[in-house]
Formats: C-alpha cells, structure tokens, sequence
C-alpha cells in the first residue's frame, strides 16, 4: 500500500495527485497502511515523525540532515535500534559510482595518506521554510555541509574531527538564516578540508542541483568527482531556470532501491541513521564556531554496541 500524507492538506493532494498515489489525510492511518515510510518534511519534523513511524513498527528513511539537533538525531537512532526497525538517512551522493570508485583508489592505497579535500556543494536558495530558522535549523551552512560531509566521511574512513566555519547572508540580507559561508575541518588521519556550501548561484537562472565536487589530493596521487557531471543542459523558454538532464544512473533511485533491499534483508541500508548523526554533529559544530569565531572540535556521540 502506498500513501502520501502531508499537515499541509492542499500541498499533499497535490504532491498525491502527481505521484498517482491516495492521499490521507490523518498521519496514523497512512502509517498504518504501509510497512515503511519516506520522511520528507521540514527539518524540525523528522525527529517526531520518525519516533511516530517507530513507535508503529515502520522503517525509516528519512530525509537530511536526519534531524536539527544532535541530541534529537541520537534519539532517532536510538529509538528506531529498539523498536528493530531499519533507519537510513537520504544520502544520494553515496550512490554515485564516482564515490566509489574514489572510495576504492584510497581505500586500497592508491592514493596514498588524505592529505586535503576541497569540497562544494554551492546551489540556489530554496526560499520557503529553508529560510524559516524555527523550520530548518539553519540556512546554507544545515542544508549544503552535510552531502559532502557524509562522502567524505564515505571515501576516506575516517572521522571530521574539528570544524572551523564562518557564514553570513551575503546575497540575501535581513534572512533569519545564513546563505553563504566556509568550513574548514580537520581530518582524523592528519588531512583538511575545504568546504563551500553557500547559496551562491543565481535563483532564476542556475540548474537547481549538481554543484557536488570533490578534489582530493594524498600522498601518492590526486582524484576528483563530480556529482552532477553526467548531464545535459537545457535551456527553454518554457522554464523557469537551466535544468540539467541527468542522462546516467539515478542515485536517487538506488538510494530508495537500497533501503528497501535493507529492509528485506534485515540490513543496514548504504547510509543508516548513525551516517545521519555523525553529519548533523558536523553541523552543530560548525554553527558554534560560526557564533564563537573559533575552531569547534566535533563531539561524537557514542553508541551501544
């Protein structure tokens, strides 16, 4: 059974209506009518939706960052490992095969020690509830870190362990949110990273999605990624902006065809509810740095074996 479920009423029927599937309009009943669900509302939502879902014996996947706190995050991990149901955190970048393969060139050596890691994530301002501090718990720095983080965390093995970030609202002042900014982290295994995960490209004319990168450089070599790079660019007078047509494989797709892989067999899907933890650290860390101008060492949240 499929349901789409919406505290918007007009916006879930509509969403219901593209998709061909019912909408219902109480949350219990949609809960009850499937055996997983998909989490895509507001930041500030996931955390009481999926103990919700949890407490009906429903798996989880939900969008990031998993939540907007680190102490709600642990709790949705938490409670999803007691009730036994799969929690995964909507991570496409891992699916990507260019991650992969890079993961591979340091995993098996090629690549040497990590020495630095720049990263991007730069995009449009979503507008809406992003910009609704109460809603999304933070702006550019909440929205951007997190795809990065969890791939680099992915490819190298290894924990960020201090975040140095600034940020500010550089293209849109007066927003109760930051839309540009800078993070510079520290490596468990003695490497940097740079990171931009600004707001920063044009909102009426840039592609929506597809600035993810990544350039690494260890000890024996230099690989790079490009999140977005099998495209084609369109541009129409019908449209509101450029739109990239992604013409390789939809990570997307395989995220939702992991996890529920996972659920059948009782795994952990590619990225769970502790990958989802360990980004909304990341970003907690970097909002006190941002309020202190210092360095902010990562604290990681232990869990029970």
């Amino acid at each position: 059974m499929v349901r789409v479920w919406d505290d918007d009423s007009e916006r879930g029927r509509l969403k219901a209506e593209e998709y061909g599937a019912p909408f219902e309009p109480d949350l219990d009943a949609a809960i009850e009518a499937c055996d997983s669900v998909v989490i895509c509302s507001e930041n500030a939502h996931h955390h009481s939706l999926t103990l919700r879902a949890a407490a009906a014996g429903r798996h989880v996947l939900c969008e990031k960052p998993l939540a907007i706190t680190v102490e709600d995050a642990l709790e949705m991990v938490q409670v999803c490992a007691k009730a036994g149901v799969v929690l995964g955190t909507a991570f496409p970048v891992r699916q990507s095969g260019a991650v992969f393969a890079m993961r591979d060139a340091v995993q098996d050596g090629r690549l040497g020690r990590v020495l630095m890691i720049r990263g991007t994530n730069r995009g449009t301002n979503p507008g809406g509830w992003f910009v609704e501090k109460s809603l999304s718990g933070g702006g550019a720095v909440t929205d951007h870190t997190v795809h990065v983080a969890d791939a680099i965390r992915f490819i190298t093995g290894e924990e960020i362990t201090t975040v140095y970030a600034e940020a500010d609202t550089g293209f849109t002042p007066g927003l109760e949110v930051e839309d540009c900014g800078l993070l510079l982290m520290d490596l468990s295994g003695g490497g940097f990273v740079s990171l931009d995960p600004s707001w920063s490209r044009p909102n009426k004319s840039f592609p929506t999605w597809g600035d993810v990168t990544m350039q690494l450089s260890g000890t024996k070599g230099m690989a790079s990624f490009d999140y977005g790079a099998e495209h084609t660019k369109y541009y129409s007078n019908t449209l509101v902006r450029a739109a990239q047509l992604n013409w390789g494989d939809d990570p997307d797709e395989l995220m939702v065809l992991d996890f529920l892989q996972a659920v059948q067999e009782g795994r952990a899907p590619l990225a769970d509810g502790e990958d989802g933890l360990r980004a909304v650290e990341i970003v907690a860390a970097a909002h006190e740095s941002i309020r202190t101008g210092q360095p902010v060492q990562v604290q990681h949240v232990g869990l029970p074996a």
